[in-house]
């Protein structure tokens, strides 16, 4: 036996059914921090500067990656220099 209800309410109605509390005003402020600190990061991130958080050493650091990469593929292992 197969029983099936639709039941048309907004999700205000079925909270209030439930008891389930209204958590609108928090949401809405975790929001509004969220886009604020977004906004912070944002605004200090540049090309250059994230370059040199990822390659601290310059081009050293890019050609370490490489050949870890390199050496990755051919099954060797990675040169130290």
């Amino acid at each position: 036996m197969k029983i099936s209800l639709d039941i048309e309410c907004t999700p205000e109605e079925a909270r209030k059914f439930f008891g389930l509390p209204d958590v609108e005003k928090m949401q809405e402020a975790l929001v509004a921090q969220m886009q604020e600190k977004l906004a912070e990061n944002i605004a200090g991130l540049d090309a250059e500067n994230m370059m040199k958080t990822w390659l601290p050493d310059g081009m050293k650091g890019l050609d370490q990656m490489q050949n870890m990469f390199w050496s990755s593929f051919s099954g060797d292992k990675p040169n130290k220099k």
